[in-house]
């Protein structure tokens, strides 16, 4: 009874690891143990069988003591581990030190003996399991044409652009420079005004003709016009010493869109008394970043 315990208990950890192991590596929003309750189930009654047994076993010991004290004791350390012996035993299959004169071999090195032990069965056990697996993983790979790992590699990642695509989409602060995209909806145009009207005015005055910054509504751009150069000039400043300054600590990727786009639609103004033009002219809003 008590090696059956023994290996009871044996069970019950391996369990509880796996369990764990399951419940730690999952990446899904519904834990393990809500996922699989029949697991969870059998688990909870494979407890309770056990604490059953171990007080039953409890209340045994303690009859046996009582009628005779000496003879548990003797039992007790007779059956120490016996369990544990008895697997390192099997696996390991190495003859008995009172036996070992019955296989030692004949080398003689300057009284250095060699024992003509079997090889342990883990590790015949162990290099049998490894030509099963390679006679699986070639009939897989190489006969059956499964994909091997760097086709698998190739659609983990076409898969994942596919999902940062369709994450991009919900998640309107992902935006930078490279992607950004122009603003027609009213909705973001209105935001983007409230955004320039708090911020810009001061500068680029309220209709955009220019002031102390430069003229946004004609086709002259310092640092390159276009949807992409505007929000990066937003995002990053404007030239070193004497320019705008870094808006990205202050305003959200998706509100420096808005504003964006919103300085585009400001070229319809054309105030007549707007700031002489400065830089270059800008005619290609689908150019890289300058």
């Amino acid at each position: 009874m008590r090696t059956f315990t023994s290996y009871l208990r044996v069970l019950f950890i391996l369990t509880i690891v796996f369990i764990l192991a399951e419940y730690f590596i999952d990446s899904g929003d519904i834990p393990a143990f809500i996922k699989y309750p029949q697991v969870s189930l059998f688990l909870g009654l494979f407890a309770v069988l056990l604490i059953g047994l171990e007080v039953m076993i409890a209340a045994m010991n303690s009859v046996t003591r009582a009628i005779s004290p000496q003879v548990d004791l003797e039992h007790q350390k007779e059956n120490e581990f016996t369990w544990f012996k008895k697997i390192v035993d099997k696996l390991m299959d190495s003859a008995p030190l009172e036996k070992e004169a019955e296989i030692i071999m004949d080398h003689n090195y300057d009284g250095i003996q060699e024992l003509d032990n079997t090889l342990p069965p883990w590790w015949k056990y162990g290099f049998y399991a490894t030509i099963v697996f390679a006679i699986i993983y070639m009939v897989r790979f190489e006969i059956l044409g499964a994909d091997n790992q760097y086709v698998e590699l190739e659609k983990e990642v076409a898969a994942a652009t596919i999902a940062i695509e369709q994450y991009r989409k919900t998640a309107k602060d992902l935006i930078d420079a490279e992607n950004v995209v122009l603003l027609t909806e009213a909705s973001d145009l209105k935001a983007g005004e409230g955004i320039y009207n708090t911020l810009c005015v001061a500068c680029h005055r309220m209709d955009g003709g220019g002031g102390i910054g430069p003229n946004l509504t004609d086709e002259y751009w310092i640092l390159g016009g276009g949807i992409k150069n505007i929000f990066n000039t937003i995002s990053e400043g404007g030239r070193s010493g004497k320019g705008m300054v870094s808006w990205k600590q202050s305003l959200k990727p998706s509100e420096i869109q808005q504003v964006a786009s919103y300085v585009m639609s400001l070229s319809a103004n054309n105030p007549a008394d707007g700031k002489a033009p400065e830089g270059d002219i800008w005619n290609n809003d689908s150019a890289a970043l300058e």
